[in-house]
């Protein structure tokens, strides 16, 4: 994706953030939107759908989180990257974050070179080929497009970050990736997320798989892969 063809829609009601968005946002090359509550931000993604959201966790008319809740729940929204933009350094903020489907964090105050960093990463690791493809394995099969799980033709109950996480390592089959690398491939590096987040998807994952759950495995002292054998 050329950069000039990047449009990345702002949900930030602090000024000053704001000027110092759309400042980095323009130097690198990319198209920027700029809105100051989740209604602006609504009605914004309805004219046009973006390349990336940057959404503040705290806004004048509701949480971020709520924002994003809907995003994720709406068929036209809930592929679009979202980075969100916080104050708050709390690992179980964080973590609630990556559930409803955040893919990245950037923690206030952060650089300019540190967001033009994270964007382009994000961007790259959604921007994989075959990214719509349809994923089989065994009794398993992942549906990018709608955003579906079946397990023996029987759709499951799957969480966001499940769901990711299970895309992953589908599109790698039979590879075996530590914890770090997983928080890195499927959700950027978190500094301030601890390894541990990555077992309690991989337990939530094999829950949500019934009898599919022996294809996860863990491999002792090094991590988890996902295999047919």
């Amino acid at each position: 994706m050329a950069s000039e063809k990047i449009t990345i829609l702002v949900v930030e009601d602090e000024p000053a953030i704001m000027e110092l968005i759309s400042f980095t946002m323009k130097a690198a090359g990319w198209n920027v939107k700029l809105v100051s509550d989740a209604a602006q931000a609504w009605e914004a993604l309805k004219t046009k759908i973006p390349d990336m959201i940057l959404l503040d966790w705290m806004l004048p008319d509701q949480s971020g989180l709520q924002l994003l809740t809907r995003l994720r729940g709406d068929f036209n929204f809930k592929t679009i990257p979202v980075i969100m933009l916080t104050a708050k350094g709390l690992e179980e903020d964080k973590v609630a974050g990556l559930e409803r489907g955040a893919d990245d964090y950037v923690t206030k105050p952060f650089s300019p070179k540190e967001l033009t960093a994270r964007i382009n990463a994000l961007l790259r690791r959604k921007k994989p080929e075959g990214a719509e493809d349809v994923l089989q394995m065994g009794s398993v099969i992942l549906d990018p497009t709608s955003y579906t799980v079946t397990v023996d033709r029987e759709k499951i109950d799957i969480g966001q970050a499940e769901f990711k996480l299970l895309r992953f390592l589908m599109a790698n089959p039979e590879r075996v990736f530590s914890r770090s690398q997983l928080l890195d491939k499927v959700w950027g590096t978190h500094a301030e997320i601890e390894e541990r987040t990555v077992d309690v998807h991989v337990l939530r994952l094999r829950k949500a798989l019934n009898d599919a759950e022996t294809m996860l495995r863990t491999v002792r002292g090094v991590g988890y892969m996902f295999s047919e054998r």
